[in-house]
Formats: structure tokens, sequence, C-alpha cells
């Protein structure tokens, strides 16, 4: 079952949050835009309220919580209820998926992998965004996971898992950008680097091959 529960009773605080850690967000957003391929048609799943599909031209989104959904959807985005294991879409129809924070909470990480693999059109790209649970950051979020609204029933990821799943799936050209350095959100660092292993959030490009 997708895990909406703490979405839909806080979105509100969801929101709120973003407002609170604005220069969080942003080193995040920028961390993704780094590696932004160009696109025509591209697609979140698990877009939430939204705060990276807009800023990052993406305009439809799978989400399975109706409030966030209903968030993303007065923002303008197109909105589709599904759940990453069993995408309603059709076989190559996108160019670019993007995919923040979601692989956290599905409850079948290869196979939600592999249906984007599915959906994606032959050289298209998806981008995955990530809590690194090797980082200082990540390991407190671990440490304090039960106490956390949103993170009580999440599973963390370390950078390494997340390409073993992509190349599982058949993805190549895998690059990866970080940012969020330091041990608390409060004094963060937000430098952009390449590759992974020492921010806390991690973004993960890699491409479906180009078939003829």
């Amino acid at each position: 079952m997708p895990k909406t529960v703490p979405f839909e009773k806080f979105s509100k605080e969801y929101e709120e949050w973003f407002e609170r850690f604005e220069k969080v967000y942003q080193a995040e957003l920028s961390a993704v835009k780094k590696l932004l391929p160009s696109f025509k048609n591209g697609i979140e799943i698990g877009v939430g309220s939204g705060k990276f599909a807009l800023p990052l031209g993406v305009k439809e989104g799978i989400e399975p919580s109706f409030s966030m959904a209903e968030i993303a959807r007065k923002k303008g985005i197109k909105i589709i209820k599904g759940v990453a294991e069993h995408l309603p879409l059709e076989d190559s129809s996108y160019d670019f998926v993007l995919m923040i924070t979601t692989i956290c909470f599905v409850d079948d990480p290869l196979k939600s992998l592999q249906e984007i693999w599915r959906v994606l059109k032959s050289g298209g790209y998806l981008i995955v965004g990530f809590v690194d649970k090797d980082s200082n950051i990540g390991k407190l979020y671990e440490k304090n996971r039960l106490k956390s609204r949103f993170y009580k029933e999440a599973t963390f990821f370390s950078s390494q898992e997340v390409i073993k799943l992509l190349k599982m799936c058949g993805f190549i050209d895998v690059k990866c950008c970080q940012t969020l350095f330091g041990g608390a959100l409060e004094d963060v660092q937000t430098d952009i680097k390449d590759g992974f292993g020492e921010g806390a959030f991690v973004a993960i490009r890699a491409k479906k091959e180009v078939y003829n």
C-alpha cells in the first residue's frame, strides 16, 4: 500500500517545511537542475504538491495522495492518480521522468524503476533525488525516523544502492550530483558538487539506452 497517510494528514505542514528550510529546498532544486536534460514531455512520479515539478517545467505528475494532488492541481499540474509500481501510463510515452524522495516511500523500489523504464522513450532520462542514508543528515533522519511525521514509514537508501537498482533495470550513463553538507539542516552547507559520498541530498540521472 502506498505510504500516503502522513501526506494526507499533514499536507499544510509539508508546504510549511519548504518555507522554513527555503535554503535547503533551493539547494536540492539546484542539484536537480544541474542534471536536468532538455525534454518535451516530462512527468514526476510522486509529484506531491508540485514543489519540484513546477520550477523544473514538468507539467504532469503521478500522485496517490488526494490532499497533495489537490495542492499540485491548483498550481496547474495535471494529476494522474496512481502508484509507482503500477503506472497508468503507456509504454515509451515520456522523454523525461522525475522522482524526488518518492523512492523512500514506495513498496517496491525495483518494480517502480522498472515501470519508469517502461514508460520512458528510447534515449529518455530519469532523475532520482533522495536523502543518502550514509550521509550525516541521512543517519540523523534514520535515527529519528519513528519521531518524524513524514519519514516514519520511509526506507532510506545509499547512493550505491540506488545506482545498483538503476543498473538492474538497464539504465546507463549514470551521473550524480550532491548537496547539503554538514550535520544539521539549520546550518547545512549548500554547495553543489558532482558525485556522491558527502552530501545528504543526491540527485542521480540515468538514461534509457537508445534502441533503433
